[in-house]
């Protein structure tokens, strides 16, 4: 297949933006890993405070899809497997992140989440079903969680596909204090060549609840945020794609994904 001068240098500048998308993941990991370690989480003192940390929290851990919109299955099933990293912006200098940990000095610009993702695409049937696991690197914290997501267009040579995606996720590992999410999303793409560029809009409902003696003087904080993501797949080999992706709300996160897809 013939590619034009606009088709290679298109590719060429995404594949380009994507290269320093891992090269600035890659120095985050570096310098931030040893402050995740030493961060030990506390219930801050006032709801308010309480109510906001729970809001960045929620949406960092909140489900990032690092898939386009077209369905994985066919008329055999599909299964995408890779390893991902997320990293998230958190502002801490905030007083609901500075009163939310017992060491405030040690609290770094990113929060780092590397992840297992899978994902099964039914044949004929346009439905995925995909679940990730997540860790903060040197901690007991993690994250799981599930989706499920439905093609309501397929797409084709000249139609994007369109769907719609419900998530879960849930955070273990801290004593003093347990948050899930729950999300639902509309995502549309198109495949051009090897790229499959992505966008969508998600509303991520989050429960925090906090557990353990000091729990008595806070309660349970229920609350809905709006974001935003865009993302790009690039298909190496035709078992093998590179996923980035920027999901954009109250807190900014930052994904690269490497899969392997059968």
């Amino acid at each position: 297949m013939y590619l034009g001068n606009e088709e290679i240098s298109m590719a060429v500048f995404r594949w380009t933006t994507m290269k320093k998308l891992i090269v600035t993941l890659g120095m985050i990991m570096l310098s931030e890993m040893p402050a995740m370690a030493s961060t030990t989480f506390q219930l801050p003192a006032s709801q308010d405070d309480f109510k906001n940390f729970s809001r960045d929290l929620g949406l960092a851990i909140s489900y990032d899809p690092l898939s386009p919109a077209e369905p994985l299955g066919g008329l055999l099933p599909g299964f995408d497997a890779g390893v991902e990293l997320t990293a998230v912006s958190i502002n801490k200098s905030a007083s609901y992140w500075q009163n939310s940990v017992t060491n405030p000095s040690t609290l770094p610009n990113y929060l780092l989440l590397p992840k297992v993702h899978v994902q099964v695409g039914l044949p004929v049937i346009p439905l995925d079903f995909g679940v990730e696991f997540a860790t903060v690197p040197g901690t007991d914290i993690n994250v799981i969680g599930g989706e499920i997501k439905y093609a309501i267009l397929s797409g084709g040579i000249v139609m994007p596909a369109v769907a719609i995606r419900g998530a879960y996720t849930k955070l273990s590992g801290v004593d003093v204090f347990g948050m899930e999410t729950k999300s639902l999303d509309l995502s549309v793409s198109k495949g051009f060549f090897f790229l499959t560029p992505y966008a969508g809009l998600s509303e991520v409902w989050i429960t925090g609840t906090p557990t353990g003696p000091t729990a008595t003087t806070l309660s349970q904080t229920n609350l809905s945020e709006t974001k935003g993501f865009i993302g790009l797949k690039f298909s190496l080999l035709p078992f093998l794609n590179i996923v980035a992706e920027g999901d954009f709300s109250r807190v900014n996160a930052y994904s690269l994904r490497l899969n392997a897809h059968f």
